[in-house]
């Protein structure tokens, strides 16, 4: 891609394909139940993934290395989205799932913290700060619901263990192949579980289908390859700022597609979970001496691309 048009247009698209997961999550667990929307998607997505992998002669993982994906994937795939679609099913709106999910990276900090990395007061409390930004915007809903809260939460530490996991025990696996394999190793279990559900009704075939294409092509492909051609050509932070806005588009998208309503409470605790996001995000720099020249930390490329991959 020309570096002009990915200045352009990359960010404010990457932005729109990844708020446009949620509308599409929320139209499709409307026309099916959630595991048989997400079999399908990790069936179909994890077929045109193997054969781009495949096609771009990407490394596999073997042995003991494809059995720590094969469990990544289960955490980052099958957990996250079960927990999310499934808080979908319950009525939960896609403002509030986009920001549940937006906390990842904050309760991945807390994670490597019980790891034995640092954890420091500013993202503790902006970890603090999120949480009661996602409260804020819970007590807002038309339609409390416990249960769909608590799916939420199953969504997000499927997400932030899943992603520890794989930066622990796969850190230099190819993304292409990895993330075929997530899908791939995901999909009979989702379809098990929408057997043991009992049902497996499609009511809006028309709905269904667009959702779910949309879903594979934008979200599971196009996202994923923009997000990494971003990677590569930018500086990992730069990329990673503009996750913290997208719960809010999420939200002016969900009102103006889905017509979920879009309350001063809801749009409040938006921004209190932006504030808490970026608050745990921001890093404190290192002292520098007099004499040694400024440089930018350099942080690894696979950090963002570990915890945005997956959606």
């Amino acid at each position: 891609m020309n570096n002009r048009l990915l200045e352009l247009a990359g960010p404010p698209t990457l932005i729109f394909m990844w708020s446009s997961a949620f509308i599409a999550g929320v139209i499709g667990v409307g026309a099916a139940p959630p595991m048989v929307v997400l079999f399908a998607r990790f069936a179909i997505a994890g077929i045109l993934l193997i054969v781009l992998a495949l096609a771009a002669g990407a490394a596999w993982p073997r042995g003991r290395m494809l059995v720590h994906t094969m469990v990544a994937g289960l955490l980052m795939q099958l957990v996250q989205f079960g927990g999310f679609y499934s808080a979908m099913g319950e009525h939960v709106t896609a403002a509030v799932v986009s920001l549940v999910q937006g906390l990842s990276p904050v309760l991945i900090a807390v994670f490597a913290g019980l790891l034995g990395e640092r954890v420091s007061r500013r993202q503790w409390l902006g970890f603090g700060i999120g949480g009661l930004g996602v409260g804020l915007a819970v007590l807002d809903q038309s339609s409390f619901s416990l249960t769909g809260l608590l799916l939420c939460v199953v969504g997000l530490l499927g997400l932030g263990l899943g992603t520890v996991y794989q930066k622990h025990f796969t850190p230099k696996i190819d993304t292409r192949a990895g993330t075929a394999v997530h899908m791939a190793v995901a999909a009979p279990f989702a379809g098990l579980m929408a057997l043991a559900g009992g049902d497996l009704h499609v009511s809006d075939p028309a709905r269904f289908t667009g959702s779910l294409i949309w879903m594979v092509l934008i979200n599971s492909m196009g996202a994923f390859l923009l997000l990494n051609t971003m990677l590569q050509r930018w500086d990992v932070t730069r990329v990673s700022r503009m996750f913290f806005i997208i719960p809010a588009v999420t939200a002016v998208m969900a009102w103006l597609v889905i017509d979920q309503p879009l309350h001063p409470l809801t749009a409040l605790g938006l921004a209190v979970g932006l504030a808490g996001t970026v608050l745990a995000a921001a890093r404190k720099p290192a002292p520098q001496s007099a004499d040694m020249p400024l440089e930018p930390p350099v942080e690894p490329r696979s950090q963002v691309r570990d915890v945005v991959s997956a959606h």
